[in-house]
């Protein structure tokens, strides 16, 4: 079994002149919002859960809020895919729980693809988590399927 958390980083400034999309930050909104996700989530996570975080400043500050260790990977980064995203974390290979906090429209597009949906990505709020899990499934007797169901879709505002 393994655990899949997306967490969309939260509401970070608009890009100005002279700042790189990269070193865009949250707004004061934005880590009220990625402080009380992380809350929530510390109650939730399981013991020797990995996190990895986008580069990009706004990722890296909603992983801080979390206040575990994380490893920053470009993988991760705005212009990142579903497939690079998919690989760093060795899905659906890999045992336990990854924590990713990344970036739309790689969040949406990743959770389309895993669970199925019919358009090529679905929408993820900002400070937002999906929580998916790859299990197996067997049923009288038969060989046992591999699914990925989604465990809880969580907003900020909802907390």
């Amino acid at each position: 079994m393994m655990d899949l958390i997306l967490w969309r980083h939260a509401e970070a400034e608009d890009e100005r002149d002279g700042l790189s999309d990269l070193e865009r930050k949250l707004t004061h909104r934005g880590e009220k919002q990625a402080a009380r996700m992380a809350a929530w989530l510390d109650r939730q996570l399981p013991e020797g859960l990995r996190v990895m975080s986008s580069p990009a400043v706004r990722t890296e500050q909603t992983a801080l809020a979390l206040g575990r260790k994380y490893k920053l990977r470009d993988e991760l980064s705005p212009d990142g895919s579903c497939e690079d995203l998919l690989s760093v974390v060795q899905w659906p290979h890999a045992r336990g729980a990854v924590l990713v906090v990344g970036h739309q429209p790689v969040l949406g597009q990743t959770i389309a693809q895993l669970v199925g949906l019919q358009q090529s990505d679905c929408s993820v709020r900002k400070g937002a988590i999906w929580w998916l899990r790859r299990r197996q499934r067997q049923r009288d007797g038969t060989e046992p399927t591999e699914q990925t169901v989604i465990v809880t879709v969580q907003t900020p505002e909802f907390l």
